[in-house]
């Protein structure tokens, strides 16, 4: 007897994959349309001296263009279009697990900086998702994070962004 991925729970809910490959189909489809009409503005012919300012783009977003219009056609009207679930609440649970605290470290970077905003990130992670203890996660992310600091700012010369607050000024870097 076969299992099949519903038998066992409930039934999957939530967008179709199609639906999914339209909206992001439309999405290309309008990028692209936006890259001609500016090229177009700049000038996208060739000129007496070259191509002018706005020819290579034009065609780049002459190719973003036609790749969204042949992707909304199958996704919408294809005769193999997916019907099945895009994503289901485990999965999109998941996903967000990882791309809420990632979106929270990005705002962190420009208040913290990327050195202490980064151990925050690393510790949590550590402990959070992969359930390992406060000390050892901690001591990682100050490992990790320090030796960044040394490649970057001492051995290399190359200044990173310690933020608005800039916590490590006392280090004088």
């Amino acid at each position: 007897m076969e299992h099949d991925e519903n038998s066992e729970g409930a039934a999957r809910t939530g967008v179709a994959t199609n639906v999914v490959e339209a909206v992001v189909a439309a999405v290309l489809l309008a990028i692209g349309l936006v890259v001609i009409v500016e090229s177009q503005r700049l000038g996208s012919g060739w000129t007496s001296d070259g191509p002018g300012s706005g020819y290579f783009p034009f065609y780049i977003g002459a190719i973003i263009a036609i790749s969204g219009a042949g992707i909304l056609y199958q996704a919408l009207l294809g005769k193999e279009k997916k019907t099945e679930i895009f994503v289901d609440s485990v999965q999109l649970k998941r996903v967000l697990s990882v791309l809420l605290p990632a979106i929270v470290y990005v705002l962190a970077i420009s208040l913290l900086g990327l050195y202490l905003a980064s151990a925050i990130y690393i510790a949590l992670f550590m402990v959070l998702l992969g359930k390992y203890s406060w000390v050892k996660s901690v001591i990682a992310a100050l490992v990790v994070n320090t030796i960044f600091f040394f490649m970057f700012e001492v051995w290399f010369k190359v200044p990173l962004f310690k933020g608005a607050l800039d916590p490590l000024r006392f280090l004088g870097y």
